[in-house]
């Protein structure tokens, strides 16, 4: 299993199957470029990979008064074909240690309320529920990408 940040346009189009399993709106046609514009914001792709791409997380690092440094997961999926084989939490505990390395007070992340699974897979793994997310579109639209 190799894990590696996603830097040439080829690396990031080879995340777009798997991390759409989580964000089904994403368009391939613009996912490069979408990436692109988020990197310039601090946002991080990175792939688990065991030959193909099994898993997928973007991150990236903020500081708040509540909670000082912090890496925060956007995204965060294993491919659906591959579940319950251990890429998951591979990642997740590799970006665990990169929040060590760079001095992070936590790692949070998000979580729809309907992905009961992946609170299960959370809890097991040491994450916590420490608050509400509270959100409103500005355009209409739907919270979420995914639910």
């Amino acid at each position: 299993m190799l894990i590696q940040i996603a830097e040439t346009d080829e690396d990031i189009s080879a995340c777009f199957p798997v991390l759409r399993q989580l964000r089904p709106k994403l368009n391939e046609s613009t996912f490069v470029a979408d990436v692109r514009r988020m990197q310039q914001q601090g946002y991080v792709l990175a792939s688990l990979r065991d030959g193909e791409v099994r898993a997928v997380a973007g991150y990236r690092y903020y500081e708040l008064f509540a909670t000082g440094n912090t890496l925060y997961i956007d995204d965060l999926v294993t491919d659906a074909a591959h579940r319950s084989s251990g890429y998951g939490e591979h990642l997740l505990k590799w970006l665990l240690a990169e929040a060590k390395r760079n001095g992070c007070n936590f790692l949070t992340l998000d979580s729809g309320n309907k992905r009961l699974g992946a609170h299960r897979f959370y809890r097991r793994h040491g994450l916590e529920d420490m608050a509400l997310h509270f959100a409103i579109p500005t355009d209409g639209g739907p919270m979420w990408t995914s639910e």
